[in-house]
């Protein structure tokens, strides 16, 4: 049986071939090594964003590649390193105190902790007063200039160093140099901890998660009755784009009530379509095409009745606010994004822009308005009203229907070529008696 879970080796040559032997062995979960081995700990980005989504969690032979990683901003998997510390460092001790060459109390340290250092040296009886450090992971060249400026001052009897690239350097320009490598109790324990790292974003990624698509302008109210025939139409071209984009996420849409869908899906494959939970689905593609606005509430949990709980407590949330934030809840309960900042109290509400659109559209229709006839504009002819170009106009149209003051008619179904021609029905009861009556 072929293991599932694959984890990805990063580190110098040598490192991973030690790493890569040592992968045979018992691990909590089975796995499958994949080797990125480098010749330089710079190039340890590069490898990580070459391994892409071929393995589940990344192995660093060292913190050294992993912090090289991390602040490129390239992990978007779990990950781990095999540490430098404790025996490692006292093995590279040993072996200079066993060169007459070298005294293990006078030596130049890269990389690791001032705190880590002192502990070893204080297990083996040794003062650090003549030790000099640099615990910033810096470029080869920076770290091997930091240990051979202190060597030719006299200040140090050879350089221990966690970093191959700077290693080569220093051998290079003679300077004595001993490497700090991993102990092979270290490797097993790193891979362990990778295997189960995997094993545990592979559960969360496979975590069941219920997505709410809730459509305010399909409501119906005693001030909007709208034909039915306008709202099948409607429907039909909703579903189908939600459809579209839920056939990207391997999602399954179905219909709840005559203005709210339900999608399930799994965490792994919403989190790649909403950029990590930052961004709501279906929201932008919908009002593109349709020039609607949705409201989205995503939730998970243990079972598929508590993930829809938290899905429907999300929408809530989202309803409730002005801005796209807090649309997604964890498993339990919690928000997975900051909730919007709420106004200071004593503020006054602001009236929403698309009131003075509206007022202004139906002056301009004042003899529709007062026939009685529904007041119906396209993006041309607003754009003419309103003094503004066709694409202007359509954005202020897509303002009008997200605060519910327009309805957009289906696009008219003609063999004439180029993109089908958008109505809107204005909403002028939402101006009052003074405007309507």
């Amino acid at each position: 049986m072929t293991p599932d879970l694959t984890i990805g080796v990063v580190g110098p040559h040598d490192l991973v071939e030690r790493v890569m032997l040592m992968g045979h062995g018992p691990t909590p979960v089975p796995s499958r090594l994949v080797a990125a081995a480098y010749r330089d700990e710079q190039e340890a980005a590069d490898k990580v964003v070459r391994l892409g989504s071929g393995v589940d969690v990344c192995l660093f032979a060292s913190p050294v590649p992993y912090d090289f990683a991390r602040k490129a901003g390239v992990l978007t998997m779990p990950a781990t390193y095999v540490p430098l510390n404790g025996a490692a460092l006292q093995g590279a001790l040993l072996r200079a105190a066993l060169d007459e060459r070298f005294d293990p109390a006078r030596v130049s340290i890269d990389v690791l902790a001032r705190g880590e250092v002192e502990e070893a040296y204080a297990e083996i009886g040794m003062s650090t007063d003549q030790v000099h450090l640099r615990e910033e992971v810096a470029g080869p060249g920076t770290l091997a200039a930091f240990h051979e400026r202190l060597w030719r001052r006299g200040l140090t009897t050879v350089a221990l160093t966690c970093v191959h690239a700077t290693a080569e350097r220093m051998e290079l320009a003679g300077v004595p140099t001993l490497r700090i490598r991993p102990t092979g109790a270290a490797i097993r324990s790193a891979l362990q901890t990778a295997a189960l790292l995997g094993a545990h974003h592979r559960l969360e990624e496979s975590q069941l998660v219920v997505v709410l698509v809730d459509v305010p302008t399909l409501r119906e109210s005693p001030r909007r009755v709208t034909p039915r025939y306008w709202r099948e139409e409607l429907k039909l071209a909703l579903h189908r784009v939600l459809l579209q984009e839920a056939h990207r996420m391997n999602a399954s849409v179905w219909p709840l009530d005559d203005h709210s869908y339900l999608v399930t899906a799994t965490r792994g494959s919403v989190a790649s379509g909403t950029e990590g939970f930052r961004t709501p689905p279906f929201v932008e593609r919908v009002r593109e095409e349709l020039g609607l606005a949705v409201e989205v509430g995503i939730g998970m949990g243990r079972t598929a009745q508590e993930a829809e709980t938290h899905a429907r407590a999300a929408l809530a949330r989202s309803q409730t606010s002005q801005r796209a934030q807090g649309f997604a809840l964890d498993r339990d309960g919690r928000a997975l994004v900051p909730a919007p900042r709420t106004p200071p109290r004593g503020s006054q509400p602001v009236k929403p822009k698309g009131l003075e659109i509206l007022a202004r559209l139906a002056d301009r229709l004042g003899d529709q308005s007062e026939s009685g006839a529904p007041l119906i504009v396209d993006a041309e002819n607003a754009g003419r009203m309103l003094g503004v170009t066709p694409r202007t106009a359509r954005r202020l149209l897509r303002t009008l229907v997200e605060e519910g003051l327009a309805w957009p008619l289906p696009p008219n179904r003609t063999p004439q070529p180029g993109r089908p021609r958008q109505l809107y029905r204005l909403i002028v009861e939402k101006l009052g008696p003074a405007k309507t009556g």
